[in-house]
């Protein structure tokens, strides 16, 4: 199969946990083996998210007063890009895959008027208590929303048109390459009188993955995250996970916004436009979930397969 996996960046740093890179690294490894099987196995493609550590780069970016001014959001991306790949390069060979494996720089293309830039709502960073987090708004002109218990800072987030390194990415795995591609979603890029130039932004993982997957054909859809499935109730008494579920099901219900929001309508989006089958599910659960014998499976209604 030709498989596109969506690694949330929280996988990688679970809530309330440090942002240390050993920290990172140890979930990677403890990742690497079943996410080694599948890439050994399939065609993969892994697009993995950066929320947290983007968040860092720019608390960093903020706080250097030799700076004349700030790093875009942009090239913060582009760093997660390196980083991050890296790590996953790194992770995926020492579990034993043998396939090379790439990370490709990739830039996402948006539209510079969309609407989502004059409404903030992707999390980056960590979480803070509400003081802590409004006096940082406060001082670095941030906008902030709660995230369970803690407060964290929102950027905008436009919806991703085009991925620019497309074509790229299908030649490395005609070539049986994995590929690690469009990480945090892409560098978010506009067109411009003189061509692409960067934005202020961050594009959505699940809906960069939801095109990529799209665009390359691909079989299956896999996003995973820091949670077993999708809840219906989710953090309350009566929280219940769904284990299948269809399309016309899913599209019924509602999530938030800044969590399970995307990755349902990231997974509606590719089995709608492929009539192929999204999984949603835990990271230390990766190789079942894509066997599709745990997390949250999605396919067509029965009546439209």
């Amino acid at each position: 199969m030709r498989i596109v996996i969506g690694l949330g960046g929280n996988a990688l740093l679970r809530r309330g946990e440090r942002p240390d890179a050993d920290v990172q690294l140890a979930h990677l490894a403890a990742a690497a083996p079943a996410l080694a099987r599948i890439a050994a196995e399939h065609e993969v493609v892994i697009v993995h998210g950066n929320g947290p550590q983007v968040g860092l780069l720019a608390m960093e970016s903020v706080s250097d007063t030799t700076l004349s001014r700030p790093y875009p959001l942009g090239d913060l991306v582009a760093e997660t890009q390196g980083v991050i790949g890296y790590w996953i390069q790194q992770a995926l060979t020492n579990a034993g895959l043998a396939r090379p494996v790439v990370t490709l720089v990739t830039q996402t293309v948006v539209d510079g008027n969309d609407p989502a830039f004059l409404t903030p709502t992707k999390y980056v960073g960590s979480g803070y208590p509400e003081e802590v987090a409004r006096l940082l708004a406060s001082r670095n002109g941030w906008s902030i929303r709660k995230d369970g218990a803690d407060w964290r800072r929102v950027v905008s987030s436009p919806r991703p048109r085009r991925v620019v390194e497309l074509d790229a990415a299908e030649l490395l795995l005609r070539n049986r390459i994995t590929v690690i591609f469009a990480g945090g979603g892409g560098i978010p890029v506009a067109e411009g009188p003189a061509g692409l130039v960067g934005v202020e932004a961050v594009v959505d993982k699940d809906f960069a993955a939801a095109l990529i997957a799209t665009e390359l054909r691909a079989d299956l859809l896999v996003m995973l995250t820091d949670v077993p499935a999708v809840y219906l109730d989710y953090g309350t008494a009566s929280q219940r996970p769904l284990r299948q579920i269809d399309s016309a099901e899913l599209a019924s219900l509602t999530f938030p916004d800044g969590s399970m929001g995307p990755k349902a309508t990231a997974a509606l989006r590719f089995v709608e436009a492929t009539h192929g089958r999204a999984a949603i599910g835990s990271l230390d659960e990766a190789a079942s979930v894509v066997e599709g014998t745990t997390g949250t499976q999605i396919t067509l209604p029965s009546s439209r397969d």
